[in-house]
């Protein structure tokens, strides 16, 4: 274990004790020779701030949406489907949501905001149908970076999902089926229960993956327009780099760990009572 308990301190625990120390001063990137302890002004100035508040409220709906119900719900419900489908099904839908899951986030994002624009495909297909166009990067930008979130990260709770259900003995499902069990009480009283630390674990591991993302965000919409996305990666970015306050913007960052320790220690607790 020690090579790996130095690598953790040295390349994890340092820089977080780093972070630490700045978010208590007011470093910044220009116009400053020394930076000077403040103590907890930045966090005061957080939670004072309509922005930031604004930031941690797009973060959970963003999280919620993208995360909790849309990756893992249609990652379930794929595996489940691909269970039952042929082999080339399986094989097509298989490649086609892991292409999403492998591109680039920079890719993705703009794929997806060619898709969301005014002259974009969606509005194309709209008008070949005879609907009424949208413009979701303008009037619901939060939804539509969710939704960007969700058709690029499935793949991964598809592929834990899958793995979970072909550990399930066939034996147990086929005597429920004989017994005159529909597919939704096999679901809910047979197939949940047996992979419920798998779902655990998927919800923690997407949560906090999720509760990171920056350059998804950042090519579709920057944050914009006004605020309307602006989740607490893309705030913490502004207050660091574009209006140099780096010890104002470590503090949000700490802050954006905190929220992200509170979840997986929920998630641990879940995990932590055996079937």
């Amino acid at each position: 274990m020690s090579p790996a308990v130095v690598l953790m301190l040295l390349f994890l625990a340092g820089p977080i004790g780093y972070c630490a120390y700045i978010a208590f001063t007011d470093l910044q990137l220009t116009g400053q020779a020394h930076e000077s302890f403040v103590g907890f002004e930045n966090f005061r100035t957080a939670f004072d701030d309509e922005d930031f508040i604004n930031a941690v409220w797009l973060t959970l709906v963003f999280t919620f949406l993208s995360s909790i119900v849309g990756q893992n719900t249609l990652g379930l419900a794929l595996a489940s489907l691909m269970q039952r489908a042929s082999k080339p099904v399986r094989t097509i839908t298989g490649a086609v949501v892991i292409t999403a899951w492998v591109l680039p986030e920079v890719v993705a994002g703009f794929l997806l905001y060619a898709f969301f624009r005014r002259d974009g495909t969606l509005n194309e297909v709209l008008d070949l149908l005879h609907l009424p166009s949208q413009n979701w990067l303008y009037t619901l930008p939060i939804l539509a970076v969710s939704f960007a979130n969700v058709w690029r990260g499935t793949a991964f709770s598809m592929l834990v999902y899958s793995a979970a259900l072909n550990e399930i003995p066939k034996e147990i499902t086929e005597a429920a089926e004989v017994d005159g069990a529909s597919g939704w009480r096999r679901m809910w009283h047979i197939t949940l229960p047996m992979i419920r630390r798998s779902i655990g674990t998927n919800l923690m591991l997407n949560t906090l993956q999720t509760l990171s993302v920056f350059g998804l965000i950042w090519v579709m919409t920057r944050g914009g327009p006004g605020n309307r996305s602006q989740t607490l990666p893309l705030f913490m970015y502004e207050q660091a780099f574009q209006k140099s306050m780096i010890g104002y913007g470590t503090a949000v960052a700490l802050l954006l760990l905190l929220v992200g320790s509170l979840f997986s220690l929920v998630y641990m607790r879940l995990l932590r009572t055996e079937v």
